[in-house]
């Protein structure tokens, strides 16, 4: 295997591979929030902000999963981890991602912002979509 094969043949469809395991693993933030699933001590009041960043998770993590409007969902997700690390995580006393338990945050954030300029890569319903349009 060679430097141009990685580039050309396994590095689009790890990138796909990556969109999806982020996305799913985005996606179980919601249904713990959403509908106890997996069991969570944390069950959001409706509309509350927590309960809309649940929905965001489900809805925008099943639409990364298939790979379907990956760009724009992308950046509205990364958004929100940027949000959500600095209202929920980061404080005076603990400005250390690992200390203040805001190191998933960070790390979705950016995952999404590359997914943003990267795309969902070859195995989406976006690349279907573009080849068959």
């Amino acid at each position: 295997m060679t430097i141009e094969t990685l580039e050309t043949v396994w590095a689009p469809r790890i990138l796909s591979v990556l969109r999806i395991v982020a996305a799913l693993l985005f996606f179980e933030h919601g249904t713990a929030k959403l509908f106890g699933f997996p069991a969570s001590s944390h069950s959001p009041e409706v509309m509350s902000l927590p309960w809309i960043a649940g929905v965001l998770e489900v809805v925008g993590g099943a639409l990364l999963v298939v790979g379907l409007f990956t760009r724009p969902v992308a950046f509205i997700l990364s958004g929100q981890m940027a949000v959500a690390y600095w209202m929920f995580h980061h404080t005076p006393e603990k400005i250390y991602p690992l200390l203040n338990g805001g190191d998933g945050a960070i790390l979705f954030c950016f995952i999404f912002l590359y997914l943003v300029f990267a795309g969902g890569g070859p195995w989406s319903l976006d690349a279907l979509l573009r080849r068959e349009g």
